[in-house]
């Protein structure tokens, strides 16, 4: 068997996504038979995501049942000819809202902490300069270190890198930045930050579409953003400004979080839509962007928050449930603009 036999077999693997088999799409790499051994290098770029790992589970399969044992490496093509910024970093993700108060940090947190749970290496780097709450989210004791070379080594919790404007300034200090103040202490915690490898870098934005998120948008090599809206129609109207404020910079939308989607009532049980219903899923769906999930109006999210523990690595809980959801859609539609990207480059 040979390098063709082996690209004929991998017709059979369908990518879910797009709609094709992974040889048409150009998501095979290359191929080298070595005996009862077929190494094969896939363009895949999203680690843990469900989708990239069940098309890698569907590749070992019909390698192995033609007597190949599957050698799988992950490559996506071109990226060694990018500016190398965080060149140990295969993907950042921003969370954005279009107003204050919608639970953005609590997402960018949860989907740190789900990233890592599902076994990714992570980087949670809170951009919100205004209102740095990251650390306490997580009971980040613990501060940044620097070394002899005036780098900086972020501390970590629950397997995720951190870094925060609050490990800098004191806790009750007022921050007054302006536009350059903003654009070079963004650039120092990017550039002088020992993040190493990461799977996942995850940025918490401040909320709206100011200096900060310009910078952002501007210094880093931002895979996508998740936009994160309550179901009332105030929260939709900032959220439409975020959409165009990432359009206008060419940015991957990956989709939009519905947060405090409904309450549960603990006592009789009745399920309350206190902010509406159904406003995230209609956004998303209005302006042709994935839908990445509901998470209800839960009160434990906010004791979670407040004692530094991720609702997310709750058992057993439907809250838990629907913020791992939403984890495994944001790192599945990662996966599918890098694929994107590699099969209409073919």
């Amino acid at each position: 068997m040979d390098e063709a036999d082996v690209r004929d077999l991998l017709r059979e693997v369908d990518d879910p996504a797009l709609g094709d088999d992974i040889v048409s799409l150009g998501l095979v790499n290359a191929v080298e038979v070595d005996g009862d051994t077929a190494r094969v290098s896939l363009a895949l770029g999203a680690p843990y995501s469900p989708q990239e790992s069940a098309i890698a589970r569907r590749v070992r399969e019909v390698l192995g049942e033609a007597g190949l044992d599957a050698d799988l490496t992950a490559k996506l093509p071109g990226r060694e000819d990018e500016e190398q910024v965080l060149p140990g970093v295969k993907n950042v993700i921003a969370v954005a809202s279009g107003k204050g108060g919608v639970g953005k940090s609590t997402v960018a947190v949860n989907l740190a902490a789900g990233l890592a749970k599902l076994g990714a290496r992570v980087g949670l780097f809170d951009a919100d300069v205004y209102g740095p709450n990251v650390p306490r989210m997580v009971d980040a004791d613990e501060h940044p270190q620097a070394t002899a070379q005036e780098t900086i080594v972020p501390p970590e919790r629950f397997g995720i890198k951190l870094m925060s404007m609050a490990f800098l300034v004191g806790e009750d200090d007022p921050v007054i930045w302006r536009g350059p103040m903003i654009h070079k202490l963004i650039t120092q915690l990017v550039e002088d930050v020992e993040w190493g490898t990461l799977d996942y870098m995850v940025v918490d934005l401040p909320p709206g579409t100011g200096d900060t998120q310009l910078t952002v948008l501007q210094t880093l090599p931002l895979t996508g953003a998740v936009i994160v809206t309550t179901p009332q129609e105030v929260a939709l109207d900032d959220a439409r400004k975020g959409l165009r404020m990432f359009g206008k910079h060419d940015t991957n939308v990956l989709g939009v979080v519905e947060n405090m989607a409904g309450f549960r009532c603990p006592d009789c049980g009745g399920f309350h839509d206190v902010f509406g219903s159904g406003g995230g899923r209609a956004f998303a769906d209005e302006n042709e962007i994935p839908f990445l999930g509901s998470v209800p109006l839960d009160p434990a999210i906010r004791t979670g928050g407040d004692a530094g523990e991720p609702m997310v690595l709750e058992e057993d809980n439907e809250t838990a449930d629907a913020l791992r959801v939403m984890t495994e859609n944001v790192a599945n539609n990662v996966g599918v603009v890098h694929r994107r990207r590699v099969s209409r480059s073919e």
